[in-house]
C-alpha cells in the first residue's frame, strides 16, 4: 500500500473512533442518571447484574463507562465485588452487539443519521436532544468510515508491502495477540479493533486464526485502561474490580489461543462466514460469561485477600475523589460535593473548638484549630484540581452550573476555616498570652451567637445538597436574628464601658473582633445557599441582592467564583 494510501487508512480509523467517541458520549450525557439507576436496580444478585451490565454497554457501548460506574457503586459500598464483577462480565458481552449490528453493510443510513442529528441539534431545545444529536452523528460517522475502509482495502488487497506487514503479524497467533492487544489499549476501543479485524478478513488480507488471536487481544487491551485509570488510587481494594476483570481475560485468552484453528472450523465461525470475527468476539466473551459467573465468588475472595482494604491516614486526604471518574462528569461532581461537605463538617468541628477555647481557655484547642485548617486547606486544593481537571466538552449546562456551585462551597468553607484559624483562634491565644478570659457577661453575649453560627453550618450543608428552599428562609432568618443579636451584644458593651467595667475595658477590643468575624463568618455561609438557589426565582434573587451577600455585576455562580478568586 502506497504512503497516501496509509495515511487514508489511518483517518478513517481516526473517524471511526471520533465518531465512536460522539456516540458514547451522547448517549451517556443524555441518559447518564437513567442508566446509573438501571445499574443500581439490577445489582440484587450476579444474574441481574450481569443483566444489567449487559443492558448498559449495549446503550452506551462502552465496557470502560459500565465499569467506570459499577467501580464508583463498588468504593461507596452500594455494590457487593461479586456483583461488580458479573457486571463487567455482561459488559463485555454487551460490547460485542454493535459490532453485530455495523458487520451488516447499513452504510445507506450516512446521510439519514448525520441530517437528523445536525437538525436536532441545530433546532433541539434541551440539553437531552443535543446530547441524542451528538450520538446520532457519531453513528452516522462510524458507518461512514466503515465504509470507506472496506472500500480502500479493497484496492490495497493486493499490494506487496501491505501484504507483507500483515503476513508478519500474522505469522504467529501470540504476536498477533499481542497486536490487537496494544491496538486496543491504544485506541481505548475494543469495537474500533474488532470491526477494523473483520475488514481485513472480508478481503482475504487475514487467516481466520490470526483474525480471531487479534479480537482475543482487543478484548485483552480494552481490560487494561481501567486498571491504569484505577492505579493513582491509594487503596489497593479499588484495584479488584479492574483486576479481576483483566484476570478473567487473561486466563480466556490462555484457553482460547491454543483453540483457535479448531474454532476457525466450527459453524459461523468458519471462513464460510463473512462475519465470522464478530461472530467470534460473541462466541469469547459469552463462553467467559457462562464460566466465571459460577466462580465469581472464588475469585472475590482472592482478590480481598490480595488486595486489602487500606484506609487514609492522613486527615487531608480526599476520599470521594476517583480519578476513573473523569469520564463520567455528573458521578465526578457529586464526588467533589461530598468531599465539600465533609469540609462543611470540618468547618463545623472548628467552630465547636474554638468556642470551647474561649470558655475554657484551651490551649490544646487552639493547637488543634490550626492543624485542622490545614486539612480544610488540602481538601479545598485537592476539589479545585479535581474539578478543573475534567474535560470541558463532557460538561452540560447543569453539570456547569453544578460544577461552579461546589468550587465556590468549596472555596468560602476555606475561607471560614481561615477567619477561625488566623482571627479566633489567634485571639485566643492572646488571651492566654494575658492570662485573661472573657467576662462572665461578655461570654453570656458571646455564646448564643456562637452557637447560632454552628446551627448555621448545618443548615447551609443541607441547602447545598437539597437545595431546599424552606432551609434557605431558615438561613436568612437566622442571618437577621444573628444581626439583631450582634447589634444587642454591642449596645451591652458600650454600656458596660461608660460604667468603667474593668474587665470590660481589658477585652473589650477582642469582644467587638470577636463578634465581627462571627458575622462574617455567617455571610459566607448564608452565600454558599444563595449562589447555589439565586436565580431560581425572584425572591431569592431579590433576597440576595437585598442582603448583599452576592455581587449583583454577578450573573451566575460561575462569575461569583470568579470573583471570589
Amino acid at each position: 500500500m502506497e504512503t497516501l494510501g496509509l495515511i487514508d487508512l489511518a483517518g478513517f480509523v481516526a473517524l471511526l473512533l471520533w465518531g465512536l467517541h460522539m456516540l458514547q458520549h451522547g448517549i451517556m450525557d443524555a441518559y447518564s442518571a437513567g442508566i446509573r439507576g438501571v445499574l443500581r436496580q439490577g445489582l440484587g444478585n450476579r444474574l441481574t447484574a450481569f443483566a444489567a451490565g449487559l443492558g448498559v454497554t449495549t446503550l452506551l457501548q462502552s465496557s470502560t463507562a459500565t465499569g467506570l460506574i459499577a467501580a464508583g457503586f463498588t468504593a461507596s459500598g452500594a455494590l457487593d465485588l461479586v456483583s461488580g464483577l458479573a457486571v463487567m462480565l455482561g459488559a463485555n458481552v454487551g460490547t460485542t452487539l454493535i459490532v453485530q449490528v455495523l458487520a451488516f453493510d447499513v452504510s445507506a443510513l450516512t446521510p439519514v443519521l448525520v441530517l437528523a442529528g445536525v437538525l436536532l441539534h441545530r433546532f433541539g431545545r434541551s440539553d437531552r436532544q443535543r446530547d441524542l444529536a451528538r450520538a446520532m452523528i457519531g453513528l452516522g460517522l462510524m458507518l461512514f468510515a466503515l465504509a470507506h475502509m472496506t472500500t480502500l482495502l479493497a484496492h490495497a488487497a493486493h499490494t506487496e508491502g501491505f501484504e507483507t506487514l500483515l503476513g508478519l503479524v500474522s505469522a504467529d497467533l501470540v504476536l498477533s495477540l499481542l497486536v490487537g492487544a496494544v491496538l486496543a489499549w491504544t485506541m481505548h476501543s475494543s469495537i474500533a479493533v474488532v470491526l477494523l479485524v473483520m475488514s481485513f478478513a472480508q478481503q482475504g488480507l487475514l487467516p481466520l486464526p490470526a483474525s480471531f488471536a487479534l479480537v482475543l487481544g482487543a478484548n485483552l487491551g480494552s481490560a487494561i485502561n481501567p486498571l491504569l485509570n484505577m492505579l493513582p488510587r491509594k487503596n489497593p481494594a479499588a484495584l479488584r474490580l479492574p483486576v479481576g476483570n483483566l484476570v478473567n481475560r487473561l486466563i480466556g485468552c490462555a484457553i482460547g489461543l491454543p483453540l483457535l484453528g479448531w474454532a476457525a472450523r466450527l459453524p459461523g465461525l468458519s471462513a464460510a462466514s463473512a462475519h465470522a470475527p464478530a461472530n467470534f468476539h460473541l462466541a469469547f466473551n459469552m463462553v467467559l460469561a457462562l464460566v466465571f459467573l459460577p466462580l465469581l465468588t472464588t475469585l472475590a475472595r482472592i482478590l480481598e485477600r490480595r488486595l486489602p482494604e487500606v484506609r487514609a491516614t492522613d486527615a487531608g486526604a480526599p476520599i470521594y475523589l476517583d480519578p476513573a471518574l473523569a469520564a463520567l462528569p455528573d458521578q465526578a461532581i457529586a464526588a467533589a460535593a461530598r468531599e465539600v461537605m465533609r469540609m462543611a463538617d470540618v468547618a463545623e468541628t472548628m467552630l465547636v473548638d474554638v468556642a470551647a477555647a474561649f470558655r475554657d481557655g484551651g490551649q490544646t484547642e487552639v493547637d488543634g484549630i490550626r492543624r485542622t485548617d490545614d486539612i480544610l486547606d488540602s481538601l479545598n486544593r485537592s476539589v479545585k484540581l479535581y474539578l478543573t481537571a475534567l474535560p470541558a466538552n463532557g460538561l452540560g449546562d447543569g453539570d456547569r452550573r453544578r460544577c461552579d456551585h461546589v468550587l465556590y462551597a468549596s472555596t468560602t468553607l476555606e475561607q471560614v476555616g481561615d477567619i477561625i484559624s488566623n482571627n479566633l483562634a489567634r485571639r485566643v491565644g492572646k488571651l492566654l498570652k494575658r492570662q485573661q478570659t472573657f467576662s462572665m457577661e461578655a461570654w453570656q453575649d458571646l455564646e448564643p451567637i456562637f452557637h447560632r453560627v454552628i446551627g448555621n453550618v448545618r443548615l447551609t450543608a443541607t441547602v447545598f445538597m437539597s437545595g431546599d428552599k424552606r432551609a434557605l428562609k431558615r438561613l436568612l432568618d437566622e442571618k437577621l436574628a444573628l444581626e439583631l443579636l450582634e447589634g444587642k451584644a454591642a449596645r451591652i458593651h458600650l454600656d458596660r464601658l461608660r460604667q468603667g467595667s474593668v474587665d470590660g475595658l481589658e477585652t473589650s477590643a477582642l469582644e467587638i473582633d470577636t463578634l465581627h468575624d462571627l458575622r462574617q463568618i455567617n455571610d459566607h455561609l448564608a452565600s454558599i445557599a444563595l449562589v447555589i438557589l439565586r436565580g431560581k426565582d425572584k425572591k431569592t434573587k431579590g433576597a440576595a441582592m437585598k442582603l448583599r451577600l452576592v455581587p449583583a455585576e454577578a450573573n451566575d455562580a460561575a462569575s461569583v467564583f470568579a470573583a471570589k478568586g
